[in-house]
């Protein structure tokens, strides 16, 4: 590392957080963290960020564009498990090394998705509307309410959200599917998962998780041809990322009633908009991008952060690179 100061900028989310403990553990280094508020375009992160040798993000995009023009920048670490956000392609041939927090609100996340499915499986937030509203004869809603327990659950994506999701479930004495190309059989063996078809999954659920990360390959992966296998009685929960969902074809296919409902903590465009159509359905559960949240986790992300730009910027490989190519030998990593 050179005898210049390094410059950490971090970038606020929708939301202040209190980032003391990251400036506590950077003041060791030779490093000046300046925290910025949410800042949605690329240009503003160039003009406000331009001697960056570290960015730390949850939702600001760090694209081409800033990778190139950030020329002493070595380390782009996101606050949380999903790095849409970051140009993986791009930092990868400028060297620059991109890191997330993969494990600090699996539970979390895990038993919000759990949360959901008891919610609609148990009808609570009508029959709590309904009770308030004076309504205690009404009954139970809805044409069909589920057993759970000898049910089928499918999970898309597999890691480790999916599977703490998995484990959850077993307890409920549901038949658990899962279709993740990218995990090894063993792991669908120790969790007592099938594995299965992504089309099979559709036609087999009772509940349908969505676990998967966002990219290319995922986006809209659950789309229109995957509606019309599901069945009629049957819910989609979503607390991964909202574009991997093709929000038209989710509308169109709970309108024309080609599926139950849906329980999404997340969404095509964020925050979700008042006009949102799947927010005049009644059979639609909302949450607003919250299923990560618990005092606790939340609380650790600082310093989990400012660990992990330590390492990247003192020699210390980091320790959830997402991009582990740039170590690879030739490769070009920018110096340090």
């Amino acid at each position: 590392m050179t005898d210049r100061i390094q410059q950490v900028y971090v970038i606020q989310g929708r939301g202040p957080r209190d980032y003391s403990d990251l400036e506590t553990v950077l003041a060791q280094l030779r490093a000046r963290v300046t925290v910025l508020p949410f800042i949605t375009t690329e240009e503003e992160v160039i003009a406000r960020a331009r001697d960056a040798d570290a960015l730390v993000v949850t939702y600001s995009p760090v694209g081409r564009k800033i990778l190139s023009a950030l020329a002493d920048l070595k380390v782009v670490v996101r606050t949380g498990v999903g790095y849409d956000v970051i140009d993986i392609p791009a930092a990868t041939e400028l060297g620059v090394v991109a890191v997330n927090i993969p494990d600090l609100w699996v539970r979390e996340v895990a038993n919000h998705t759990m949360g959901l499915l008891l919610a609609w499986n148990r009808k609570l937030i009508t029959l709590d509307r309904n009770v308030h509203a004076g309504s205690w004869g009404a009954g139970i809603p809805g044409a069909w309410t589920g057993s759970l327990y000898g049910e089928t659950v499918g999970i898309v994506g597999l890691g480790n959200i999916g599977s703490a999701f998995a484990r959850r479930l077993a307890a409920f004495e549901t038949s658990i599917i899962a279709h993740d190309p990218y995990v090894a059989d063993a792991h669908f063996k120790a969790l007592g998962v099938e594995r299965v078809s992504l089309e099979a999954l559709a036609q087999r659920s009772d509940y349908v998780s969505v676990h998967t990360l966002l990219n290319a390959e995922t986006r809209h992966l659950i789309d229109a041809a995957f509606f019309r296998r599901m069945k009629p009685t049957a819910l989609l929960i979503n607390t991964a990322r909202g574009p991997v969902v093709d929000e038209r074809a989710l509308t169109q296919a709970l309108a024309e009633k080609r599926l139950a409902g849906a329980a999404l903590d997340v969404w095509e465009w964020e925050p979700v908009a008042a006009d949102n159509p799947l927010l005049g359905m009644d059979n639609v559960i909302a949450s607003p991008h919250a299923a990560y949240y618990s005092s606790s986790a939340v609380a650790r992300v600082p310093r989990r952060c400012a660990e992990e730009v330590a390492r990247a910027l003192t020699g210390p490989r980091p320790l959830n690179v997402i991009n582990p190519e740039v170590y690879a030998p030739g490769a070009a990593r920018r110096a340090r």
